[in-house]
């Protein structure tokens, strides 16, 4: 069907949540309940997290990977993320769902991560039961395990975008601030809970004896934490779908009333932005004036112009997001190896000795420490989003931001230097100021820079929707998440040549703490702060 301009088969959508006629139309304030329940999908996600990190080597292990296969099963994931997050974001900023954009993405993301989760903790168990021969039950449990870790991470790196972007949907900006500060509370709560449940011995407790293992017995937590936390979430925060205008244009006179304009702008946000809508003659006069902008900037999204986009993205963009690269670099570049350095350089264990020596003994005590360690970061990373709302109003974003960078970097030079068991639990506190400042300041800048986007638009031409070169909030969040992806392929790539170099482990943290610095001096020069 055409629109008035002639241009058949143009499909157009258009946002008056995000660009109204005459302003922003900005959400309700939301009830601090809401915010909770939705920032509940970010303690499912970082529990699973946790117990995978606790669990996914133990498991691949168990089923006899090979070396050789390890570097596919870690970079796999982030590649795929890296290259498909972008196309993600964009398809949910055109999702005409009735559900609205961004659940029922973030429903099928959470559906693949259990789903992952069962075949990676399960599928060896599952496999030999319903196979006999040897060499065939071996193959089976490896390739079940290994699509099960990919699919899991895969799922969990590609569900933080469309989460994002559902906050910034549905709230203000206010609310926007406090939701991110709720995201970062409760990753670091589920993160903590996670490590906890992992680090107990669960064959000696009657569960671990009902349920066979205690890979069952995570997967059972795992899949109730999972289930609760994104039912919770998905009713959080109600939607408003996405309305084609061309369609919408179409004589239908039960429309008259309704709430709709005279192009057929729907409003898209939450439902409670709409109610007692109706039909006003100045805006049917404005829309006209703006039909054709719309027309430009709200069409379905190819490959091409989706490109496009993420290349000619403002260079304050592209800068953050090389921030963001450099944040997660680091912070992984610790997190990933960090039991490996605590029973290998803080308790001088040695893993490759036999599994009955002092020696391995060992390490594994300073691995078990290792872990309480990474609970200390998660516990620290909640408490310090509580205190970051206090805290930004004195020293605002940019002095968040350089602050944990520079503790981070400074903590994890100390662990190197001097590797010792208290002092290098009691700096795991700085990992977690490291951790709230990446899951929060960035997003809380690109929320920034919407809302200065949106007020430029409404002064040079009212009722615009998407950016003049296509992009929405679902592709920005989707850039700045796919470079925990690139992060990720750095590290995975780079750290284990680095560590065969040097022979020895204490490299990475010492790497972790320059990559760090370098990013506080390019927070500090770089990245561009709205006043």
């Amino acid at each position: 069907m055409g629109s008035d301009n002639g241009q058949t088969g143009t499909h157009t959508y258009h946002s008056l949540a995000e660009d109204g006629p005459f302003g922003s139309v900005e959400p309700p304030k939301r009830p601090t309940g809401r915010l909770i329940m939705h920032s509940m999908a970010m303690f499912g996600r970082e529990f699973c997290y946790a117990v995978e990190a606790a669990y996914v080597t133990p498991v691949l292990l168990s089923v006899g990977l090979p070396k050789n296969l390890y570097s596919t099963v870690w970079l796999l994931s982030p590649v795929l993320g890296f290259l498909l997050q972008p196309v993600v974001g964009s398809a949910s900023d055109h999702c005409r769902s009735g559900w609205g954009r961004r659940r029922p993405y973030i429903l099928a993301l959470s559906i693949m991560m259990l789903l992952g989760m069962a075949l990676y903790l399960n599928g060896d168990a599952v496999i030999s039961a319903l196979v006999a021969n040897p060499r065939r039950k071996l193959v089976g449990a490896i390739t079940i395990t290994m699509i099960g870790v990919v699919l899991f991470d895969f799922a969990a790196d590609f569900i933080d975008g469309p989460i994002k972007a559902y906050l910034f949907d549905v709230c203000s900006h206010q609310d926007k601030e406090r939701g991110l500060h709720y995201h970062a509370l409760f990753t670091g709560f589920g993160g903590a809970l996670g490590y906890l449940l992992g680090a107990m011995d669960w064959t000696h407790l009657e569960l671990g004896r009902v349920l066979g293992t205690e890979f069952q017995v995570m997967f059972f937590f795992s899949a109730l934490v999972l289930i609760f936390c994104f039912i919770i979430h998905l009713c959080s925060i109600s939607e408003t779908p996405l309305i084609d205008v061309t369609e919408a244009l179409s004589p239908q006179p039960s429309l008259q009333g309704s709430l709709l304009s005279s192009e057929g702008l729907y409003e898209y946000g939450s439902i409670e932005k709409v109610k007692n809508g109706c039909r006003n003659p100045e805006l049917a006069v404005q829309g006209r004036k703006n039909k054709n902008t719309a027309s430009r900037t709200q069409r379905a999204m190819t490959m091409k112009s989706l490109l496009r986009a993420l290349v000619t993205m403002p260079a304050h963009y592209r800068y953050l997001c090389i921030s963001h690269l450099i944040g997660w670099t680091a912070f992984l570049s610790n997190m990933l190896f960090f039991t490996d350095f605590m029973g290998q350089i803080v308790f001088q264990g040695d893993p490759y000795s036999p599994h009955n020596s002092t020696e391995f003994l060992t390490y594994e005590r300073g691995v078990e420490i290792g872990c309480w360690g990474l609970c200390i970061n998660s516990i620290s990373s909640s408490l310090y989003s509580y205190f970051q709302k206090a805290l930004v109003s004195y020293i605002g974003l940019k002095g968040l931001y350089f602050m944990g960078y520079f503790l981070f970097g400074l903590g994890t030079g100390f662990i190197g230097l001097f590797p010792n068991v208290y002092s290098t639990l009691v700096l795991c506190a700085l990992f977690g100021v490291m951790s709230s400042t990446l899951y929060t300041v960035p997003f809380n800048l690109i929320a920034e820079y919407h809302r200065e986007e949106e007020e430029e638009r409404h002064q040079l031409a009212p009722g615009g929707g998407l950016d003049s070169s296509g992009r929405g909030k679902g592709v920005d969040c989707a850039a700045l998440t796919c470079m925990v992806q690139l992060a990720q392929i750095l590290v995975g790539g780079g750290l284990g040549f680095l560590v065969n170099t040097a022979g020895s482990v204490i490299v990475v943290v010492i790497t972790a703490s320059a990559v760090a610095l370098i990013g506080c001096c390019f927070v500090a020069l770089f990245v561009r702060y709205v006043n």
